[in-house]
């Protein structure tokens, strides 16, 4: 999937510009944005998803422009999954009903097919027993999955996710990466902020390296992990790995 932004920035008030004026157009297939807190990474992933406007610049996806105009955004909305640090389901509603209510209301599913999906998807992620808990009554990680489910079920073209592991433990993180990375085998494109270093090196094609509300590097991961061309992504990357096994 092709992403292509021009002198895209984002400010949100007069003292706080997050995003300065950038340029980037590459084929996405699987994408890790990667740096510091307040670098702009999570906010450029909610322009990139229709989310939130730019203050300035033009946004096209595989050669449409994703415009100002909220059913322009609506339908761009559709063609995308999003998954967030916290889970963001509905609190109220069964981890099955979490899939089927957007399948029938945003994607025009028959309650019969929706079901199906639903089911098929809760069953691949381990979540059969599950189906009928709220998430209140649901791991971390299994709300994650479940959030997960949702956002694939309607097969998007593009997976955006925001940190999915930041609020997870160690053992959820695993499980959550483990299917993403299930996704990109079969050929989900995604983009997905993380903090989680490894699963930026070894399961994304491609890294955005995002700091002072620049895109100070972007490259094949390998390259950008084992030859970081700033000072600012050595000392990132020297921070983050110096405690690592």
């Amino acid at each position: 999937m092709k992403i292509e932004f021009y002198g895209l920035s984002k400010q949100f008030d007069q003292d706080r510009t997050v995003l300065k004026p950038m340029d980037f157009s590459d084929d996405i297939h699987t994408l890790a944005i990667i740096g510091p807190s307040g670098g702009g990474k999570s906010t450029l992933l909610r322009i990139i998803g229709g989310l939130i406007l730019p203050s300035s610049g033009r946004l096209y996806v595989d050669g449409i422009e994703v415009q100002p105009d909220e059913k322009v955004l609506q339908q761009h909305r559709k063609k995308l999954g999003f998954v967030f640090q916290q889970s963001g389901l509905f609190r109220h509603l069964s981890a099955l009903d979490n899939i089927v209510l957007p399948l029938v209301e945003v994607h025009g599913y028959s309650k019969i097919k929706a079901e199906q999906r639903a089911m098929e998807l809760l069953t691949r992620f381990g979540l059969t027993s599950d189906i009928d808990k709220k998430p209140s009554a649901l791991s971390g990680g299994q709300q994650q999955r479940v959030a997960i489910a949702r956002a694939v079920a309607a097969k998007p073209k593009l997976l955006l996710l925001d940190e999915p592991t930041s609020a997870l433990d160690p053992e959820y993180t695993t499980e959550v990466l483990d299917i993403i990375k299930e996704l990109k085998e079969e050929g989900m494109n995604f983009i997905i902020v993380t903090h989680e270093m490894g699963f930026a090196r070894h399961a994304c094609d491609k890294v955005a390296f995002l700091c002072e509300g620049m895109l100070m590097e972007y490259g094949r991961s390998e390259t950008i992990f084992t030859m970081p061309e700033t000072e600012q992504l050595q000392r990132f990357l020297s921070k983050l790995l110096e405690w690592n096994v």
